[in-house]
């Protein structure tokens, strides 16, 4: 089990410098969609499964979608020309390092209680699914309906670009 979760977190930490690091805004972006995936195989580690499906329908099947495509629908000219030189790497290095010293920190300062059962339960997926249809599910329907009209609205404002 603990070498599933030291090749998740390498895969989580490779496609994370990966997305950072790239020079084309389409690799980050296809790097940006691995990382979700390694993230959502760290939440099957904790035996949250509901979260790991929200992570990779909202995260990979929408979000990293939407940015592909609003890369490729606004880039001008060449990647070369969208991606222009940083002069604050130093800046923007040092506060990373700044940064994470202080995680460290703060998580070596904390203590965590021993779990003494698992946190998700096996009816749980069951138990949200019935509270989203049955309780709220105009408001589930009302979302469905609001992301139809904005998928329809970005194609409308794509076709008028071209």
């Amino acid at each position: 089990m603990i070498i599933i979760f030291y090749l998740f977190s390498f895969l989580l930490l490779a496609f994370a410098l990966g997305t950072v690091l790239s020079k084309n805004l389409v690799h980050s972006a296809l790097l940006m969609i691995g990382s979700f995936f390694a993230v959502a195989g760290l939440y099957i580690l904790l035996q949250a499964e509901f979260l790991a499906m929200v992570q990779i329908l909202v995260y990979v099947g929408a979000i990293a979608v939407l940015v592909v495509f609003g890369v490729m629908l606004t880039r001008k000219g060449s990647v070369k020309d969208s991606n222009l030189p940083n002069r604050y790497k130093k800046v923007g290095a040092l506060s990373a390092v700044i940064f994470f010293a202080l995680l460290v920190r703060s998580i070596i300062n904390t203590s965590f209680p021993a779990p003494s059962s698992p946190v998700v339960g096996a009816n749980t997926i069951i138990q949200i699914a019935q509270t989203l249809l049955t309780q709220y599910a105009v408001a589930f329907e009302a979302l469905g309906v609001l992301l139809l009209v904005a998928i329809i609205g970005a194609i409308i404002i794509g076709k008028e670009t071209k």
